[in-house]
């Protein structure tokens, strides 16, 4: 319940910021991965952002073109995605975290 509630408020803010909420949900879950693992599949960050493929690439591509997010391709042909440091860096004062 709490999650919800987390969720709700976080939308209100985004809207109060213009941010768009696909994009703010895909940042969260790259600040996300860079504070655990590193860099998550773009499998893996769609179905955490239940984002579709589609508009996941598209959203990465523009943050990739924005200089905040680097992507690379695997030998197998595995895609990943990370925020870089330009992104770690700027992230906390887009959305008030820490």
């Amino acid at each position: 319940m709490m999650h919800a509630n987390h969720a709700m408020n976080s939308a209100a803010h985004y809207e109060e910021h213009d941010v768009d909420p696909t994009k703010a949900t895909i940042l969260r879950h790259l600040w996300e991965a860079s504070r655990e693992t590193g860099p998550w599949s773009l499998a893996k960050l769609s179905k955490r952002t239940n984002v579709p493929m589609s508009t996941l690439l598209r959203t990465l591509a523009e943050f990739e073109a924005a200089g905040i997010v680097d992507m690379s391709t695997e030998a197998d042909g595995r895609s990943f995605a990370s925020l870089n440091a330009i992104g770690v860096e700027i992230y906390p004062s887009l959305f008030n975290t820490q």
